[in-house]
């Protein structure tokens, strides 16, 4: 079964132009850190090489895709000449995708600082809320005059707990309405990015450029991708919604929203 692979960044060199393909290096930094005993990695080099007909569509030019930030998905190749080959792998584009430039991503990010100063003042408020609502029911609350000793120990019993038992409801349920605010119609759940699990037939496909694009100006306009992704409950298996998964990790989304799909028992 073949390799997939994706890219991210700008080309490194000239654009190097064949009878139908356009080719161009790229290069990727390298882990941070290795298994003890081997040696760390700096940089990788890649090749990529592109169909024409693909490489118009994006509207790229010679000069333009030295600055241009690029999604490269594809799969790598050894059977390239090595002086069509300078990099120290070769990559077979199937999907090339214009991304956000930098001031736009600047002003996502700005918007995503602002996020959680709401988050906190609104967290502050229902607190407060929750005290005081808790306060007045201890203070409403009658005191037993006219019954016996023992049915009046259970009563007091009862009330206490009542007392106790609301906030700690409220604090559970509360906190959960706050983290899926301003989400897609139908979000269960906010995810971490890094723990949906894509299944191998997702990742032999290729989304649509335009369609993929749409949800990018739409995150890039709302801050939020516009439908959840439906995920395996307990395996975080990802069901549908591939499309927003790559826009998702192409503007490096720290949480999705996402919706539960239960196992068959």
């Amino acid at each position: 079964m073949p390799h997939k692979i994706t890219l991210t960044g700008s080309a490194t060199g000239p654009l190097r132009e064949y009878d139908r393909y356009v080719a161009f290096d790229m290069r990727e930094k390298g882990s941070p850190s290795a298994p003890k005993g081997l040696k760390k990695s700096t940089f990788i080099s890649y090749t990529v090489f592109v169909a024409k007909k693909a490489f118009n569509k994006t509207g790229l030019t010679k000069k333009s895709i030295m600055h241009e930030k690029i999604l490269i998905q594809g799969e790598p190749t050894l059977d390239i000449p090595i002086d069509e080959c300078p990099g120290e792998v070769g990559v077979i584009c199937f999907q090339i995708t214009v991304l956000p430039n930098k001031k736009d991503k600047e002003d996502k990010e700005d918007k995503e600082d602002n996020e959680p100063n709401d988050k906190k003042e609104a967290k502050q408020e229902a607190s407060a809320a929750q005290q005081e609502v808790a306060a007045t029911k201890q203070e409403e609350k009658p005191a037993p005059t006219s019954q016996p000793a023992a049915n009046e120990e259970k009563k007091a019993e009862k009330v206490q707990t009542e007392v106790k038992e609301t906030p700690v409801q409220e604090k559970k349920v509360e906190p959960q309405k706050k983290q899926i605010t301003n989400q897609p119609k139908g979000t269960q759940d906010l995810l971490s990015f890094d723990e949906i699990i894509v299944p191998e037939e997702f990742l032999k496909t290729r989304p649509n450029p335009q369609k993929t694009q749409k949800v990018i100006d739409f995150v890039k306009r709302t801050g939020r991708l516009d439908e959840p992704l439906t995920i395996e409950k307990g395996s975080n298996i990802l069901k549908d919604g591939y499309r927003r998964y790559i826009v998702a990790k192409t503007l490096k989304m720290d949480k999705v929203p996402v919706m539960y799909e239960y196992q068959k028992s």
